[in-house]
């Protein structure tokens, strides 16, 4: 029987895990959008599904109450800038 210590096992932190795939889905979307706008689609069409899109799905998953709670907190978010691109203001 060996006495030798289990080398560790160097398994991503679950929270980086969460982040890749939330960049990976990110990256989907912003190519289908891409797209979509190359066919012809105006981007205030785009934003207007994707967000009925988004909260039909999070109402499905967590309930009207809880998704009615989030979409309050965007404002703030939105303000505080954490979806403001670098270089691009309104």
């Amino acid at each position: 029987m060996s006495t030798l210590p289990n080398p560790a096992i160097d398994l991503p932190d679950i929270a980086d895990m969460a982040a890749d795939d939330r960049h990976a889905a990110l990256t989907y979307l912003n190519d289908a959008w891409v797209e979509a706008v190359r066919d012809g689609l105006e981007e205030e069409c785009l934003v207007q599904a994707a967000l009925f899109s988004a909260l039909r799905n999070l109402v499905a998953t967590y309930g009207e109450e809880a998704c009615a709670e989030f979409v309050a907190g965007l404002a703030a978010r939105v303000r505080g800038g954490e979806y403001t691109v670098a270089g691009c203001c309104h």
